[in-house]
């Protein structure tokens, strides 16, 4: 069994108020990016790297982050679709994966995973065949219809949901592909399976494992950063 990991990295740096990709940021001494990348890149699980960027970032991409940071790992950088799932659709196509082996879908911009939690979303894949790793939600969510209140959902039942999410091969491929013929529009992966009436198991995260979308994010980050290079 070989295990793949594919990246989407095709987030623009409109929220975080900077024309530039946001994944190109730098966190501590190096892109957002390559902080995603090397978590897969130490992991003695992990065998093979698909990025997956907008298409004219590609030389770049290619130029300053892989081969500058030397992540020997990723296969293949190829250009994105017009949205994400469209963008994974093309991944997992050009990964070259068998129908058994392990695909893990990670945000680009998640760059502080725990290593122990893609061990566990690989085993949770080996016993039931999709997983996606989440969080149990600390606020009370508020269901809303017209700027009123129109429901407060059990809490105790909500969870966030994270990447990676983690599948065998066969069974995403088919989904995205059933998706896309369809024109069925999921808002992640693990939905697509859903769709499909299969089931999907959740591998408890980390709130650290947040997705750098603004400056706060950043700074967050930056400090979660920091107390892991401290106990490191």
């Amino acid at each position: 069994m070989t295990v793949h990991v594919l990246i989407p990295a095709a987030g623009s740096g409109r929220r975080m108020g900077t024309d530039i990709n946001k994944q190109y940021l730098f966190l501590g001494d190096r892109p957002v990016l390559a902080h995603t990348l090397s978590l897969f890149e130490k992991h003695p699980a992990i065998d093979k790297i698909t990025l997956i960027v907008p298409l004219q970032e590609l030389d770049f991409c290619r130029e300053e982050v892989v081969e500058r940071y030397r992540f020997s790992k990723v296969q293949a950088v190829i250009a994105g679709g017009k949205e994400r799932q469209d963008s994974v659709r093309n991944g997992l196509q050009a990964c070259g994966a068998d129908a058994d082996d392990v695909v893990l879908i990670h945000d680009g911009a998640r760059p502080l995973l725990p290593p122990d939690v893609v061990d566990e979303a690989i085993a949770a894949v080996q016993r039931c065949g999709a997983a996606l790793v989440a969080v149990p939600a600390k606020d009370t969510v508020k269901e809303v219809e017209d700027g009123m209140v129109v429901k407060t959902p059990d809490r105790s039942r909500l969870w966030l949901a994270q990447t990676p999410q983690a599948f065998r091969y066969q069974l995403i491929a088919s989904a995205h592909e059933k998706a896309y013929k369809e024109a069925y529009q999921a808002t992640d992966d693990a939905q697509l399976v859903e769709w499909l009436g299969k089931p999907v198991a959740i591998v408890s995260g980390s709130y650290c494992n947040l997705k750098i979308t603004t400056p706060e994010d950043l700074l967050l980050a930056e400090s979660f950063l920091r107390q892991v290079d401290e106990e490191e």
